[in-house]
């Protein structure tokens, strides 16, 4: 999720030059139709709650009738006495418990040099060289935490991933080191499954037909039980669209590690998403083709051959969930200097499983507000009220921004830990947006320094 790379001009830099002022839509094109059918999408008929209040605490600002409460905090130690609380919050899912309780799986995108790494415990520990993984927070039905607890430990760089229809989370490494690579023991690259009230059900276990890359994200098609996987790979070539088709699908907790097979997207024609700029823009007879190497043995999955007709690459592939009848994934954005085909500053796209068609249906900017979010669309979830919540990873300040069905932007949540200095102030950014079962608290994540909120308040109006 987040990139070390070359420096860039950002959005807010690009439209500054350019004189943008005022308020626009920061997407091109209609988002009606991504939420058409859902059960949340009934009414905002406002754009957003009002502005944000300044958090006199100089922690999260929020408009005003809504209110935090901070869960986790980096460094802190954990209930369950087995360390402290890992750094770098990222990707994160809520599960309903018993007696209104909500249990949360949160990924810590740990290197191998991260200061605070996910404690070592017996049973829970793939690679005790790792310093990645998740911890799981349980909370009461006022968001009294009753637990904090190390689920999975010894992975690798844990960024998004995505929950199953049989309620357990799927944490994906964005990483693809191999033993002896930073001092690990173990290869890298994989998806692990876990449970959110007991780790020890599902084990420190790769999924190794899944694929060996730099995963991002995951989404579960519930009908067919077939898992959509999106690669953020830095560099040229770009990642890849996979399906993985489990032998027993939507088997239940540990059913994929019965194996299955693992493809790659081939749009006919498209060798670079990044090239479709038009919204509507839609292709048909997407071909799904077999990887060679899943294991990427010898050569990672991105370079291996596709045959003479080639596979379709996109730069930053992150964000992916679930719809009513189809996959939607996120592009956070492309730029022509680092091998794009062109730049944009982040598209929405649409997989119809039933008729091999994908459309693109949001591009970010660049022609809005230089306010509104646009560098770096990250982590997504449907909001309570209809439209999405958007986490951003950008420059400057960094926000939580709602999304109406009608394309209209509201400020949400702004970090106000500043992790620069009072000269040049820096925020980290917001990651693993997502909601309780009832929609009535948003869990949000602020990547560094690591913190979990609980936010409550009148999210239905």
């Amino acid at each position: 999720m987040t990139e070390t790379g070359p420096s860039y001009a950002s959005r807010r830099e690009v439209l500054a030059r350019a004189g943008a002022v005022g308020v626009g839509i920061a997407f091109a094109g209609s988002l009606s139709e991504i939420f058409a059918g859902t059960a949340a999408a009934q009414g905002l008929g406002r754009s957003g709650y009002g502005p944000l209040v300044p958090d006199p605490a100089g922690l999260l600002d929020l408009p005003e009738g809504f209110r935090y409460k901070v869960l986790s905090r980096e460094g802190r130690p954990l209930s369950s006495r087995e360390g402290k609380v890992p750094g770098n919050h990222d990707g994160m899912a809520a599960f309903r418990g018993h007696h209104g309780r909500v249990h949360l799986v949160r990924n810590h995108e740990n290197r191998h040099n991260a200061e605070l790494g996910v404690p070592t415990v017996k049973g829970l520990t793939y690679d005790p060289a790792a310093k990645g993984g998740c911890t799981a927070i349980t909370v009461d039905g006022r968001n009294n935490v009753l637990g904090e607890r190390v689920a999975i430990a010894g992975t690798a760089v844990n960024c998004a991933g995505g929950p199953t229809p049989w309620n357990t989370w799927l944490t994906c490494e964005e990483n693809e080191d191999k033993a002896g690579t930073n001092g690990y023991t173990k290869d890298h690259g994989f998806i692990f499954e876990v449970d959110p009230v007991d780790g020890r059900r599902t084990g420190a276990v790769p999924l190794t037909a899944m694929g060996r890359f730099q995963h991002e994200a995951i989404a579960v098609d519930p009908r067919s039980g077939i898992v959509y996987e999106t690669e953020d790979a830095f560099q040229r070539p770009f990642g890849l669209f996979y399906r993985f088709l489990p032998d027993r699908p939507l088997g239940g907790t540990g059913s994929l590690r019965a194996g299955g097979a693992l493809e790659a997207m081939r749009v006919p024609g498209v060798p670079d998403l990044s090239a479709v700029q038009e919204t509507g823009a839609s292709f048909r007879g997407v071909e799904w083709v077999p990887v060679p190497d899943p294991l990427a043995k010898e050569t990672p999955i991105r370079l291996q051959d596709f045959g003479s007709k080639g596979i379709t690459h996109a730069q930053k592939l992150e964000g992916c969930y679930w719809g009513e009848r189809e996959v939607y994934f996120v592009s956070s954005f492309a730029r022509s200097g680092e091998g794009s085909a062109a730049d944009h500053f982040g598209q929405v796209w649409k997989y119809e499983p039933d008729r091999r068609r994908l459309t693109l249906v949001v591009v970010f900017g660049p022609s809005t507000d230089i306010q509104l979010p646009g560098e770096s669309p990250d982590n997504i979830c449907l909001a309570p009220s209809g439209g999405l919540m958007v986490c951003e990873d950008g420059n400057g300040a960094q926000h939580v921004y709602g999304l109406t069905r009608r394309g209209e932007l509201y400020e949400m949540a702004r970090n106000r830990q500043n992790i620069g200095t009072p000269e040049e102030p820096e925020w980290g950014e917001f990651a693993g947006v997502t909601f309780s079962p009832d929609f009535g608290t948003m869990y949000v994540n602020c990547y560094r320094p690591g913190t979990t909120f609980a936010v409550t308040g009148p999210f239905h109006t």
